[in-house]
């Protein structure tokens, strides 16, 4: 990756970049407003508590009153989203002290900073924070393993872990916290297509891998694929993290920037910033 400019300034000045979070969304346009950037905003995925309260409640109350051999966790989001559930079952006191006396796998730093707004460390993290990373962490792991409970990000989420933990006969006890749903109508997203691929879009920022399935489902509701296709193709297209990246190229797009390390919003913007500035005279 270049070198950063020293000061950043304004060096996004009259680029378009679009921003498919929602969450966070007044977070990440703000920091590219601050650096000059006119800022397409349409939010793509929301993310919601999973409906059925008590199934999640009862996954709590089983890690609370039997420890399994291994707690392992996706991501922040799922960690805070447990949390709340255990906060308002009255547990939370107990769920804590129950993930202090569990090892604990975390597959990035996101489920890792969430752990640490409650003082728990993950005993175990992957080499790299993917589902790969986290199969290789797996197995690297020394004392035998019985049962393992394991926080999804979805039901249909890609369940390799889950599968392997099941080939070696460790019993898995699975949860998902939360679950995403439409933060735009299609016409929105379609309207997105359409700036894409009329080229006055300059970047578009991926912050979750939810974020690009949900594009290519209304491109393919819409029959906007080829629209969509060549926006992208023409557009620089920015991932927050490995997992976005991997879903972008297995879809494949091509991604032209990603934080070295740190994936969180300010680097993502700083790669941006990188990305588009003036070549340097």
């Amino acid at each position: 990756m270049s070198t950063p400019p020293t000061d950043l300034g304004h060096v996004l000045a009259g680029k378009v970049v679009a921003v498919p979070e929602a969450r966070q969304l007044d977070v990440l346009a703000g920091l590219l407003e601050r650096r000059g950037a006119a800022v397409l905003r349409c939010p793509l995925v929301d993310i919601l508590d999973a409906p059925d309260e008590q199934r999640v409640v009862a996954w709590i109350e089983r890690l609370i009153a039997t420890p399994t051999d291994l707690v392992v966790f996706y991501t922040g989001e799922g960690v805070r989203r447990l949390m709340d559930f255990a906060g308002r079952a009255k547990l939370e006191q107990q769920f804590i002290a129950a993930l202090g006396r569990t090892p604990k796998l975390t597959r990035g730093p996101k489920p890792k900073r969430a752990l640490g707004e409650h003082r728990l460390v993950p005993e175990h993290t992957p080499a790299e924070p993917t589902t790969a990373g986290l199969l290789e962490a797996a197995h690297a792991i020394a004392t035998p393993l019985r049962r393992v409970a394991i926080q999804l990000y979805s039901d249909a989420q890609d369940r390799q872990l889950v599968d392997d933990f099941e080939r070696r006969g460790v019993a898995v006890d699975c949860v998902a916290p939360y679950v995403y749903a439409p933060a735009s109508d299609d016409d929105r997203v379609a309207a997105l297509i359409g700036e894409l691929a009329a080229g006055r879009v300059d970047a578009i920022a991926f912050t979750s891998k939810a974020q690009v399935q949900r594009l290519a489902e209304v491109a393919q509701r819409h029959h906007l694929e080829a629209s969509l296709r060549a926006g992208l193709a023409r557009t620089r297209v920015a991932a927050i993290g490995p997992v976005v990246a991997a879903e972008l190229a297995n879809d494949g797009i091509r991604v032209d920037t990603m934080p070295d390390d740190s994936y969180s919003m300010k680097p993502l913007v700083t790669s941006l910033c990188e990305l588009l500035a003036p070549p340097q005279r």
